[in-house]
């Protein structure tokens, strides 16, 4: 069994990509490292990423960017009321002299997708989307396959203009590894942006993206992720901080076993319906090993559950209408988790 010592040696080995990404992506989008960052976990940890904000932030600008450095396949694709699940998994056509069906791949065959503005589309085309994520397969007519590695998706919604939206549910909306809050840029990055960006040539144009590194660094990368070692104490850790999402709802209450943890039942008594499910868990404990890894570190540290622990559980915490009456928002309550769960 490998020591942290060597874990350690082997990640920074390996990571040696990573400043070269955020600096050729730095080139290019301005003011939004935590996005990049954030990004850059969700490939560690093989892990999709439903992103909010308003337009005009770089989001896409900052994946188009990723896939160029990292040399993969991008896909942007507009969700739209009209879409069809066809449109994005593919379909069979029927060639009239042969009489045979051949089939054509939608553009979902990539590696990394953007999927904008996913609660514009129905829910037969959300729930295909989100049934390839789950699987990392499509079947069409009889056929069955296989979707490229690595395969991401990246999801935006945009918190304003929700007329003629369809919200994700959120049993569909647990499938997602992350939920990422991007937020505007401050004073002196939108004065870099008016300086670089205020012109009639696109971002990209004005700068070339240089490739460095293979898709393949990233398979040894994740293989390397599960290895970073957990004390149990973090473990422990973990399973408090997803046990007390679950104290007080009317589950905990009918008797499904809870936890142990101190006094969290009272804080937040009223005020969450539904807790984390165990796949919060399990996103959890890998988010926090690849942001270790982000980190340069073989081993995992209390900060790197508390770093990862509102972007996994903030959209897997349903609130009752009690805390939506107070105007309390699922961040507010991930936060009095956080705040009151004992550190190790």
């Amino acid at each position: 069994m490998k020591s942290t010592q060597e874990i350690t040696h082997e990640v920074q080995e390996l990571g040696r990509w990573i400043p070269a990404v955020r600096e050729q992506v730095a080139h290019v989008v301005i003011g939004q490292k935590y996005l990049v960052d954030r990004l850059l976990l969700g490939l560690l940890a093989n892990g999709h990423i439903l992103l909010e904000g308003v337009p005009g932030l770089a989001k896409t600008l900052s994946v188009k960017t990723m896939a160029a450095c990292i040399q993969t396949g991008f896909q942007r694709l507009q969700f739209t009321p009209d879409l069809l699940p066809a449109d994005l998994i593919g379909t069979l056509i029927y060639n009239p002299r042969t009489g045979e069906f051949t089939t054509k791949l939608g553009p979902l065959f990539s590696n990394l997708i953007l999927a904008d503005e996913i609660n514009r589309a129905p829910a037969k085309v959300q729930s295909a989307l989100l049934e390839a994520m789950q699987e990392r397969q499509v079947t069409i007519g009889k056929e069955t396959f296989m979707l490229d590695e690595p395969f991401l998706v990246l999801a935006t919604q945009n918190p304003i203009e929700q007329e003629g939206t369809y919200p994700l549910p959120e049993a569909q909306v647990d499938r997602f590894m992350l939920k990422i809050v991007v937020s505007y840029p401050d004073r002196k990055q939108e004065r870099e942006i008016l300086e670089r960006m205020s012109k009639t040539s696109s971002a990209e144009a004005a700068h070339s993206i240089l490739p460095v590194m293979q898709p393949t660094a990233i398979a040894a990368a994740r293989e390397l992720v599960d290895e970073i070692y957990m004390d149990a104490k973090i473990k422990d850790y973990i399973i408090d901080l997803v046990f007390a999402t679950r104290e007080g709802t009317p589950a905990h209450r009918a008797g499904i076993p809870g936890s142990e943890n101190r006094g969290t039942a009272k804080i937040l008594q009223g005020l969450i319906q539904y807790g984390a499910s165990p796949r919060a868990t399990i996103n959890l404990t890998i988010a926090a090993k690849a942001n270790a890894f982000l980190d340069g570190r073989g081993y995992v540290s209390p900060q790197d559950v508390k770093d990862v622990a509102m972007m996994v559980l903030r959209h897997r915490v349903i609130l009752t209408y009690e805390a939506e009456a107070e105007e309390k928002t699922s961040d507010d309550v991930v936060r009095m988790v956080l705040d009151n769960v004992q550190v190790p």
